[in-house]
């Protein structure tokens, strides 16, 4: 119905649109018979005829983007569907099993009168089950011996997917004539059963497929870092699983390059960083810092990097921002939060959007006639999971000139000591190796500022994790 609906619009606006261009480009046309090659009385009614043409193709597709929006309101929001879409929205922030089966009672169960059966089949052990009867009173069998003909029917080794059932177990294609439908997925089968699911659209099981694998994915992680984190001497390998949230590999990206410097306190950390391009001419960065050492603050690293990566529209930094807040705030820690940057840069239009949440050292290091000079990209937002965001979030913006070096960085490099207790960032030193590194590429000059810390530390240890990412613009192409 939903796709159905989208496409009949398209096709109904392109085709009033095509219409219009007729009649505009016939009334335009030149009365006058063009017999000789050589005038030019065509060129103005073509000319007017291609804006008019670009005003129509402009306007179709503002009004088929409002259409689209008023029928996803329509379709998805309301009605039976919308129980679905609710449910969909709140397993994005589901990180345990106990959240996910709190959200299935309080609205597949209660809200929309749904009976649900959750198992792992390797071991076929239930893992959920409602403890209402078979809500439908058209199923003729009890719950003990539907499910015992579902589990008889579907396998162990049955393909992940999506799939509709029969009043008696058996598969059918037409959702409209189901009245159940079970998800598959690492060896678990999540069945619902529903005696209306002919109202809901079909476009909900392919979003609640995906979001279901992504809980699965997500609560393996959790779990398996809370595992690892009471063996103490496993720590190593905690750190090896917290790292795999971390680029591998910065990515390659026209006109700008990419270094980054990561070393943990000890062999967890709360820092973290990534790079994700999303066109040809916008990347997202993103650095920030946890509060707290240890297990706590691994996992809310975690949490940040996961809820980042599943997000779609990363251009939409408040929003990313506000997804980040809540995941945090969901795991109900109390006292962790996090500082961070995080921004666009836009090759295109040679500017940087972003939003500093507390973050002392992100700056940009640009060429001037007397030498170079550091703008500091400043805090323009509060600290995140721990105490409620501003209602209206500000995202910032600085311009951008080819060769200029952008850094970020977590409070372990501007904080490392030296034996008088002098910071480093208060110094003249840091300003001046950060200058006299903007010229070189990112990886010397990642490179240069992590030897400073560690030679003005005097080779001691440590007491903070550290952390850079820094971008270099490249040049214009010619």
């Amino acid at each position: 119905m939903y796709k159905s609906r989208r496409r009949i619009a398209l096709i109904a606006i392109n085709l009033v649109a095509a219409i219009i261009f007729f009649i505009i480009a016939v009334s335009v046309a030149p009365q006058t018979k063009i017999n000789d090659y050589r005038t030019h009385s065509i060129v103005f009614p073509v000319f007017v005829t291609a804006i008019l043409f670009a005003i129509l193709t402009f306007a179709s597709v503002s009004i088929y983007d409002n259409f689209k929006l008023k029928v996803h309101k329509r379709v998805m929001e309301s009605g039976g569907t919308a129980y679905f879409t609710e449910f969909i929205n709140k397993l994005r922030f589901c990180y345990s099993p106990a959240d996910f089966y709190k959200i299935i009672g309080e609205i597949l169960e209660k809200r929309a009168d749904c009976s649900v059966y959750y198992i792992e089949r390797a071991a076929n052990y239930t893992l959920y089950n409602s403890p209402n009867r078979i809500t439908s009173g058209e199923f003729n069998q009890n719950r003990s011996e539907f499910m015992e003909r579902m589990i008889e029917n579907y396998q162990l080794n049955w393909p992940d997917g999506i799939y509709f059932f029969t009043e008696d177990g058996g598969l059918i294609s037409n959702s409209r004539h189901a009245r159940g439908f079970f998800l598959v997925s690492n060896c678990e089968h999540f069945y619902v059963m529903c005696s209306y699911l002919y109202l809901f659209d079909d476009e909900i099981y392919p979003k609640l497929y995906e979001e279901f694998v992504r809980f699965q994915n997500r609560s393996r992680i959790i779990e398996s870092l809370s595992e690892i984190s009471d063996l103490t001497r496993e720590w190593s390998q905690l750190a090896d699983t917290q790292r795999s949230f971390l680029p591998q590999k910065l990515p390659e990206v026209e006109r700008v390059s990419f270094a980054a410097y990561f070393r943990p306190l000890i062999n967890v950390s709360g820092d973290y960083y990534t790079v994700l391009p999303i066109d040809e001419t916008k990347t997202f960065v993103m650095l920030g810092d946890v509060s707290g050492k240890g297990m706590a603050a691994a996992l809310i690293m975690g949490l940040v990097m996961n809820t980042v990566k599943i997000r779609e529209n990363k251009e939409d930094l408040v929003g990313t921002l506000r997804a980040i807040d809540a995941s945090i705030k969901s795991m109900h820690l109390l006292d962790k939060y996090t500082v961070l940057f995080m921004g666009i840069i836009d090759t295109e239009r040679m500017r940087i959007r972003y939003i500093n949440a507390s973050m002392s050292d992100p700056i940009i290091i640009t060429k001037s006639p007397d030498g170079y000079r550091i703008k500091p990209l400043s805090s323009n937002c509060s600290i995140v999971g721990i105490i409620p965001l501003d209602d209206d979030i500000q995202v910032a913006e600085q311009r951008l000139f080819s060769g200029d070096m952008i850094l970020m960085a977590s409070d372990g490099v501007s904080e490392v000591m030296n034996k008088d207790k002098v910071e480093l960032g208060d110094t003249q030193l840091y300003t001046d190796t950060i200058k006299a590194g903007a010229g070189k590429s990112p990886q010397e000059f990642i490179d240069d500022i992590a030897n400073l810390v560690i030679s003005y530390n005097g080779d001691t240890r440590l007491h903070d994790d550290v952390t850079m990412l820094a971008a270099k613009i490249g040049q214009t192409k010619a």
